[in-house]
């Protein structure tokens, strides 16, 4: 679970910095912001003693659930 968790840090880490420096459509800020929250949210090493009391595992569902939501936040219905 750990090295899923790197994996995904890293990977939403430098995909949200990689948004904030060439910003090809309108929404990509809200992504960005939303993939560097994410990178938080899965980091191992930030959360390895528990400190609010959520579990690696949790942290990455949620992360996960983020990224799904996506969709919602982007695209509103009108």
């Amino acid at each position: 679970m750990t090295m899923i968790g790197w994996i995904l840090s890293f990977i939403c880490l430098f995909a949200g910095l990689a948004l904030r420096q060439d910003m090809p459509i309108g929404g990509s800020v809200t992504v960005s912001n939303l993939l560097i929250v994410f990178a938080l949210l899965s980091c191992p090493m930030v959360w390895r003693d528990l400190p609010i009391g959520v579990s690696r595992g949790q942290r990455i569902v949620a992360g996960l659930a983020l990224v799904f939501a996506l969709p919602i936040i982007l695209f509103p219905a009108h």
